[in-house]
């Protein structure tokens, strides 16, 4: 149940971030050797298996499925929450960040405010990394092995327990950039 909890409060807080907010937090590369044994297993296990878009995977997902998804950190001002390993990874097939929008000069393309709310809610996923007792790792993964806002990004993982077709959590185990 603390686990469930835990998932909702985060997915909440990220999405409850307003359309326009300036992020603080320093964009400085951090190499993979840098971050926790846990966070670095993560980052270097290469995803299984074919990736599926986002929009399609999150209305037949069940907690406890093994997936792998592809997609763009976007889908909100701050994609990655503060001092935790979790971040929004948007569906590129259903979200356009605004810098692909002729005339937008939108200082966090990455918010994706010129899509509708219905389509965030459907084109997003919150994907974390969990320590061995299911809890989210206490330490920001932004900026880390190439996990930038709008980096493109397969994951693999677990449906988590509180998942359902309207937010979809997945506790990662392989994260890889397109960059790698």
């Amino acid at each position: 149940m603390k686990t469930k909890t835990n998932c909702l409060l985060i997915a909440f807080a990220v999405l409850l971030v307003s359309c326009g907010e300036k992020s603080t937090q320093s964009t400085a590369e951090v190499s993979v050797s840098e971050a926790s044994p846990a966070l670095s297993a993560v980052l270097a296990a290469s995803p299984a298996g074919e990736a599926a878009a986002i929009a399609v995977i999150r209305s037949t997902a069940k907690p406890g499925d093994e997936i792998t998804i592809s997609g763009q950190i976007m889908g909100n001002a701050k994609p990655f929450v503060d001092g935790r390993a979790a971040f929004i990874l948007g569906d590129p097939e259903v979200l356009t960040p605004c810098n692909e929008n002729p005339g937008d000069d939108c200082e966090t393309p990455w918010d994706v405010c010129c899509d509708s709310p219905e389509d965030k809610k459907r084109g997003t996923a919150t994907i974390q990394i969990v320590d061995a007792d299911g809890r989210v790792l206490k330490e920001s993964v932004e900026s880390v092995g190439g996990l930038e806002k709008l980096a493109k990004v397969t994951v693999s993982g677990k449906v988590a327990e509180g998942s359902s077709a309207d937010l979809l959590i997945v506790n990662a185990t392989a994260i890889r950039t397109a960059g790698q």
